[in-house]
């Protein structure tokens, strides 16, 4: 026996005040999901630079922030305890991180060093003087440089290494001025030294969201589009 067919199905009249939440409803989500693709592109990103404007006079400290902590400080000290005294510049990293270099003294790198797992990270100190009745003598790789050079970093996140680099300028001896430090995101992978452009490249700006956020998830200011 044929079944009687059944009458189709017409829409549930819905109240327009419910059509509105159900349509306010979809706007939000769409938004969640586009914010949620935003916070996820910065992890494609390797490299994370952060322009700095510190200036390193006697007896102060410039510290460097990495993957949201004081990954390094840079310090200068100077004593004059009477007619003899000395100054230092020295960078000194937070728990195992280090600096490139050898026997103590920290490499001096140019524009475009290859900085990654074939150095060597066992420096510290930038350059050291003395001073007296004779004059001034002083030691290190980076004893007035003025052009800008690199320091190499080996910073530590989750217990895995990554590699980055700050740039500093020694205009006079004793004055020290550091614009910028960058890392990669990427664990054991090498960095170039100053590079600040580029579509693997992140910028983020003193007091934004990145400087808020933890690790290589850090929100950016801006992208590089170089």
């Amino acid at each position: 026996m044929r079944q009687a067919s059944r009458p189709p199905k017409t829409p549930s009249g819905l109240s327009d005040s419910v059509h509105g939440q159900l349509n306010m409803y979809a706007l939000a989500a769409g938004a969640a999901g586009v914010g949620v693709l935003a916070l996820a592109q910065p992890a494609e990103a390797k490299i994370i630079y952060s322009p700095k404007d510190c200036n390193i006079v006697a007896n102060s400290t410039c510290s460097l922030r990495m993957a949201g902590q004081t990954a390094f400080l840079l310090f200068a000290n100077t004593s004059y305890p009477s007619s003899r005294g000395w100054s230092s510049l020295a960078a000194q990293g937070k728990g195992n991180n280090r600096v490139e270099g050898g026997r103590g003294l920290a490499s001096a790198l140019y524009a475009g060093a290859f900085i990654g797992p074939q150095q060597n990270f066992s420096g510290r100190l930038l350059e050291h003087c003395r001073f007296g009745p004779d004059g001034e003598v002083c030691s290190g790789i980076w004893y007035y440089k003025p052009t800008a050079s690199y320091l190499g970093l080996k910073i530590y996140i989750h217990g895995k290494a990554h590699y980055g680099w700050a740039r500093l300028t020694i205009m006079i001896p004793r004055d020290t001025y550091l614009s910028g430090y960058a890392y990669e995101t990427i664990p054991n992978k090498a960095i170039i030294a100053g590079k600040t452009k580029g579509r693997d490249v992140i910028t983020v700006q003193p007091g934004s969201l990145g400087h808020l956020a933890a690790g290589a998830s850090a929100i950016p200011a801006w992208r590089s589009g170089k």
